[in-house]
């Protein structure tokens, strides 16, 4: 092909259905043919990008290799498909109105009145079709936030209705992910909310090409044809996407359903192969019927939304699969951390992961954990904030340093071990001016580190502001924690290690944004092993 195909996915009925899931299973199945394939997330937020959000207001920020902070939903595109998101990738209503009015600042629009049509709009559809400039992608899947009806999705389904007639009928198709409520009373399925939705997108001057029907129970064939009938719709067009176990299972419950079938039929694509998801097919197995089982205290100050460490928890499960390991993840608050909770609970874990994070807030109690897993010789892994922790903890109990600190907890410590970067220190915006994306790190040959990476060179995606004190590096190596991986261009230090303990481990950078299902990360896969070992060395 030489212009790339358009599939839009809408959602409606209810926000949370998982339109990213299911744009990343079709990616996949897509993919799986032959296809080059891409997805990119439209947000209708206006915050320029979610750097600067809450992780309780909108999940993690996942960051790509190129030093974008970006929805989470990029992180599972990476994952299904094990192909490099950038920041094209993920655009926002924030990104649309800068860049608008920054021209018309210049004078580009001559004077003329700027509105949301043709000026907004159009500047969606630039965004939209940047990818579509590498001429290597054969399917460009972009998926819309929000729920059809929304005020601020608006300028995304009117650009999208557009770009329908400009692109041609073959050229594009809108997927819209619905859902069928089961009423319990009634003891049935219920169609009416989805024919509302459907009616919504239409107003819009949009017809659904496919129905992609959530929903907790079997859609028969009457409602499948109910469906068709109101919502305009071929039959085969009406797909069901009912709840699965694992997000892992809808792949391959989508090419049960021929999703991709229907989709590659309606866009009149004819040079593919036939779909091969055999080493998907093992991995989830792999998952579902394992071998062992491990306890892991995941150890953060967000824990009560899950999205919030989305990454890590997702290269746990790639981890866990490949060791045919479950891998149970109990989420402890580091605000609340006592005593009781150290000697009761966290000590009896088979592996500790401190999480990244930002503010004073919570910080003592993942010293504490970190000082439980050290002495305990429980396997420790420490991410971002957790590395440093990591570094006061030891600077504190081994060393005697009793002040010693980050300056961002305790701008007036003594004993700064962890301190803000150079580049920082004169840096007052916060969105976008952390250090950001891929690095690359020079490994000693002789760490464990090295064993885990079998390379001296690695590059892993970072974000933050802080960092390791080399002024300090010296006593902690006398002491016993070597700093094992140094960036060569900065001499920043990125990770550490206990050599005295089986696994404790430390990194500055955030390994689980390139976990993928083809591919784990080494250090969560080595991690999980350790566990294991540390499980099976107590019984």
């Amino acid at each position: 092909m030489s212009k790339p195909k358009y599939i839009f996915v809408t959602g409606g009925v209810s926000s949370s259905l998982g339109k990213g899931i299911i744009s990343a299973s079709l990616a996949k199945l897509l993919q799986s043919r032959g296809l080059n394939v891409t997805i990119q997330k439209l947000d209708p937020y206006i915050n320029v990008d979610p750097g600067t959000l809450n992780p309780y207001e909108h999940g993690e920020c996942y960051v790509t290799s190129d030093g974008a902070e970006t929805d989470l939903d990029l992180g599972h595109y990476e994952r299904f498909l094990n192909v490099e998101t950038s920041q094209a990738n993920n655009v926002t209503t924030g990104k649309i109105y800068q860049t608008v009015i920054e021209e018309e600042r210049k004078g580009k629009f001559l004077g003329k009145t700027v509105q949301v049509i043709p000026h907004i709009t159009n500047e969606i559809k630039r965004r939209i079709q940047l990818l579509g400039n590498n001429n290597s992608l054969d399917v460009i899947i972009t998926e819309i936030g929000g729920t059809v009806g929304d005020i601020e999705s608006l300028p995304y389904i009117e650009s999208v209705r557009q770009l329908r007639w400009e692109l041609g009928k073959a050229n594009s198709l809108v997927i819209h992910l619905t859902l069928i409520p089961y009423l319990s009373a009634a003891k049935e399925l219920k169609t009416k909310p989805t024919q509302h939705s459907v009616k919504t997108l239409m107003e819009s001057g949009i017809n659904a090409d496919i129905l992609v029907c959530r929903t907790e129970h079997q859609i028969s064939d009457e409602i499948k044809n109910k469906l068709a009938l109101f919502c305009n719709v071929e039959v085969d067009s009406v797909i069901q996407s009912i709840d699965a176990s694992t997000i892992y299972d809808v792949p391959l419950l989508m090419k049960k359903e021929k999703l991709d079938q229907v989709v590659l039929r309606k866009l009149e694509i004819s040079n593919f192969k036939e779909a091969n998801l055999e080493k998907w097919t093992d991995f989830v197995n792999k998952l579902k019927f394992p071998k062992n089982t491990i306890k892991i205290g995941l150890i953060g100050k967000y824990v009560e939304l899950q999205d919030s460490y989305k990454s890590i928890l997702e290269s746990l499960i790639h981890a866990g699969s490949i060791n045919e390991t479950k891998v149970e993840v109990c989420s402890i608050h580091s605000e609340f951390i006592d005593n009781d909770q150290i000697n009761n609970e966290i000590s009896n874990f088979d592996g500790v992961i401190v999480a990244p994070g930002f503010g004073s807030r919570g910080i003592e109690g993942k010293i504490k954990a970190i000082k439980c897993a050290r002495e305990n010789n429980i396997p420790f892994f420490g991410i971002c904030l957790g590395m440093q922790m990591a570094v006061v903890e030891f600077a504190r109990n081994i060393i005697g340093l009793k002040d010693a600190n980050s300056t961002e907890m305790n701008k007036k410590t003594l004993n700064p071990v962890i301190s803000l970067m150079e580049e920082q220190k004169t840096i007052s915006e916060m969105g976008g001016t952390m250090r950001l994306g891929s690095w690359e790190c020079n490994i000693n040959e002789q760490s464990k580190v090295f064993e885990i990476y079998n390379s001296k060179l690695i590059n892993e995606r970072h974000r933050h502001r802080w960092e390791l004190n080399n002024n300090y590096l010296n006593q902690l190596e006398n002491a016993g924690l070597n700093s094992v991986g140094i960036n060569a261009k900065t001499g920043l230090v990125e990770i550490i290690e206990l050599p005295e303990n089986d696994w404790f481990i430390g990194v500055q950078f955030h390994p689980e944004y390139q976990s993928t299902v083809e591919m784990p990360h080494p250090l969560f896969v080595s991690f999980v092993k350790a566990c294991l070992s540390y499980n099976k060395s107590k019984k």
